[in-house]
């Protein structure tokens, strides 16, 4: 019988640890309301915090992954984790709207962002070179359909228990994980005397020079001068929202517009969700094997479609064609992440992860824009329906952006000189 790589237990507590800290990032679509009845302030203040946390969550990855590469993965989850529990605790006592942007923005922010995709790039990175597209999937599955699983429970905690109970028990959760973290997640196979799964060499880990803020920074000024780097940081900062920043913080308030009661609407993104897996996972597959430009112009394209007809199908009941979208947007939602892990780790070497971190901060820059946009709209129209097609209309943009995204000839991927603030690419494509 042969050993299990350790790659896969890294992996495995690498998902939890990111299904633990997606739990905040669930609750401003449940909270929306509910803090706005207690506290009076406009939902346009509240979607303010959520654009804070969101932004942080964004450009703190890139620091994060430098971070990871200098002090270890273990160390900097453990500390995101302890971050999402205080600034989830800590709300419960909160009484004025800066307290909110202080804890659901700032500490929020600044933790889970610790553990946003980038972390997912690093790991796959280290511990995988077969099935690297596919573990991508599925630790990118985790986090997304993790915020959205949580949503029914904690609609159920604000309906029954009012919202405080919901922000701690989204503290214990963090918490809760913090063990297994220090316990199990290991850094690089070489520690333990192993090649990476689907490597044949053992490799001791380079250690990068000089400071970590250093390498992130130098790592966003030489990739600004590819034009690779801009596709892709757009399609991205449109892919962050048209999810997270739209659909993940406004969706339940919209239907709730429409008469839907808010938990059968966080009951339908949590199928968002369940679905997210799937597509996600398949997503990974489907990188491993196609060409990783053509996912992304079908993803955005096919997103902005279902974003277009969304308007016409709320309703006071969760009617079949609502499903169907429900269904579509999940499999889609974050779909788009592997092919994108893949193109940074292929144009950028082994400072793809850095890269992808400040792609990602792209992402949620986009994200942070239209969780206030939307509540900016919704404040001033009354309803939503111009927000969704906006959206609609970008996510096509954005196919675009993946299809100009082409190779010339046979350009090589780089790797970012080390220390990265001193030098650049000599490439300009």
């Amino acid at each position: 019988m042969r050993r299990l790589h350790p790659a896969w237990l890294v992996a495995a507590v690498a998902f939890v640890a990111l299904v633990g800290a997606a739990g905040f990032r669930a609750t401003p679509g449940v909270l929306l309301h509910p803090l706005h009845a207690e506290f009076g302030w406009p939902l346009a203040t509240i979607s303010a915090a959520v654009s804070v946390n969101l932004l942080l969550y964004g450009v703190t990855a890139p620091f994060a992954a430098a971070l990871m590469d200098r002090f270890g993965i273990r160390r900097v989850v453990a500390c995101a984790l302890l971050l999402v529990a205080a600034g989830s605790g800590l709300t419960v006592a909160m009484t004025e709207s800066w307290q909110l942007v202080l804890c659901w923005g700032v500490l929020v922010g600044l933790g889970t962002g610790s553990m946003a995709l980038a972390f997912v790039a690093t790991v796959t990175g280290r511990w995988f070179v077969r099935r690297r597209g596919l573990v991508t999937g599925v630790l990118t599955a985790g986090g997304a359909a993790g915020q959205l699983v949580f949503l029914p429970l904690l609609a159920v905690l604000v309906r029954d228990h009012g919202w405080r109970a919901a922000a701690l028990v989204v503290a214990g959760a963090a918490l809760a994980v913090v063990p297994l973290v220090v316990w199990l997640l290991r850094e690089h196979p070489a520690d333990l005397g192993r090649p990476p799964y689907g490597a044949t060499a053992v490799v001791p880990p380079a250690r990068p020079e000089g400071g970590a803020a250093a390498r992130a920074v130098g790592a966003l000024a030489a990739a600004a001068r590819t034009r690779p780097f801009w596709l892709l940081a757009g399609g991205f900062a449109i892919c962050g929202a048209t999810t997270n920043g739209l659909v993940g913080t406004h969706f339940v308030p919209a239907a709730h517009d429409h008469g839907m009661p808010e938990t059968t609407a966080a009951g339908l993104l949590a199928v968002v969700g369940l679905f997210d897996i799937a597509g996600s996972i398949a997503s990974g597959w489907l990188t491993d094997r196609v060409d990783a430009r053509l996912l992304l112009g079908a993803y955005y394209a096919l997103r902005g479609a279902s974003l277009l007809v969304l308007p016409s199908l709320f309703a006071g009941s969760a009617r079949p064609s609502m499903l169907v979208f429900i269904v579509f947007y999940g499999l889609d939602w974050v779909a788009t992440v592997p092919p994108t892990v893949a193109l940074c780790r292929e144009w950028f070497g082994t400072s793809g992860a850095v890269v992808f971190g400040w792609v990602f901060a792209a992402h949620q820059a986009g994200a942070a824009i239209a969780a206030t946009g939307a509540g900016l709209v919704r404040d001033r129209l009354g309803d939503y329906a111009v927000a969704w097609y906006v959206a609609g209309a970008l996510s096509v943009g954005a196919a675009g952006l993946s299809l100009l995204l082409r190779r010339r000839g046979a350009a090589p991927a780089f790797a970012l000189p080390v220390p990265a603030a001193r030098r650049a690419w000599s490439y300009r494509g």
